[in-house]
């Protein structure tokens, strides 16, 4: 008996293999962070078993088509971009004509500064997976990391928590956990990874106390 051209395990190699010779990618945003979003989004599915889970696999591993820096005037545009190659891409791989919407609007909403709502379980469940990776000990790592290639500073010198101070991530890297990262959990559209996203807040709030610590010089 052939196999299902509407099974996810048939389409997962040939969407990595499509999303990895993109080739617009960066040390956070590369294949790896696509495997991660797929397995987060493995983990709300199992909430969701009506989701499609073909949609869902698809915009997880070519959400970032088109991957535009964070300073780019034309960021907030990435998410439309990476919509529109994908249903050339998906067309010409013959996947399933009638999930390729789908698809489609679940790689347009997955963007925090594209600020298009999510219509759709899939695209809610994608949106989730992908934001949970900028969570946690990872999205701890991909925060300097993006910070760094674009030159910002890691801390203001002498008010790392912006005590005293209107926190500005666009010169300090730290200042992107209160100003955007803390907001996650609150925005997340399914329970489960609501749950998962305060699990990894925690961790990163625990780091930013003892970075600031650490930063005035508290040896302890």
């Amino acid at each position: 008996m052939h196999p299902s051209p509407l099974d996810p395990d048939n389409w997962r190699a040939r969407l990595a293999a499509l999303a990895a010779a993109g080739g617009d990618t960066d040390g956070a945003h590369d294949l790896n962070h696509l495997e991660r979003v797929w397995r987060s989004a493995q983990a709300l599915l199992a909430h969701h078993p009506e989701a499609d889970a073909l949609v869902v696999m698809a915009a997880c591993y070519l959400h970032d088509l088109v991957n535009l820096p964070k300073n780019d005037p034309e960021r907030a545009q990435a998410s439309r971009r990476s919509a529109l190659l994908a249903r050339a891409e998906l067309a010409r791989l013959g996947f399933p004509a009638e999930k390729i919407d789908g698809v489609a609007h679940a790689i347009e909403a997955h963007s925090y500064s594209a600020a298009i709502a999510a219509t759709t379980l899939e695209a809610k469940i994608v949106q989730d997976a992908d934001r949970l990776d900028s969570l946690g000990a990872v999205g701890l790592a991909r925060m300097f990391y993006v910070a760094g290639r674009m030159g910002r500073a890691l801390a203001h010198g002498s008010d790392p928590l912006a005590a005293a101070r209107t926190a500005d991530d666009q010169a300090f890297t730290l200042d992107h956990i209160d100003l955007k990262l803390a907001r996650l959990p609150g925005m997340m559209q399914t329970g489960a990874g609501r749950a998962l996203a305060e699990e990894r807040l925690a961790r990163l709030l625990a780091f930013r106390s003892a970075f600031a610590a650490e930063w005035l010089g508290d040896a302890a």
